[in-house]
């Protein structure tokens, strides 16, 4: 299944080792099947409060994307972007293609009569 590596990334400095980073980041995501959906698009706040800006990089799986992150090419190149970018990234399965939103409200109404009985 489908994961994705998602950054919120709130606050930036520019400096030539963000500029490094960013040349060097697909050579990391190539061996992985990774690929940038969003990388710092515009965006726009429809509910809440965001800060910052939005990268999604796509992988065949969590092994892929998991591996990636930990891969020595990635761990180099990692302080280039943490020396001077503040933000928080998680990994994150994906949905499969016959995904039912219903299915995970049952797991609520599940988790809430547990509770109720408890």
């Amino acid at each position: 299944m489908t994961a994705y590596a998602l950054a919120h990334f709130r606050d930036s400095r520019p400096h030539t080792d963000l500029i490094a980073y960013v040349e060097k980041i697909q050579a990391t995501l190539d061996p992985y099947a990774g690929r940038f959906l969003v990388h710092g698009g515009a965006l726009d706040v429809v509910e809440g409060e965001w800060r910052g800006s939005v990268v999604l990089i796509e992988f065949p799986g969590r092994a892929e994307a998991e591996g990636w992150y930990a891969s020595p090419a990635y761990q180099e190149i990692l302080p280039l972007r943490t020396d001077h970018v503040v933000g928080d990234i998680v990994i994150v399965d994906g949905v499969g293609p016959d995904y039912d939103p219903a299915e995970k409200a049952a797991v609520f109404r599940e988790a809430l009569a547990a509770e109720a009985g408890a």
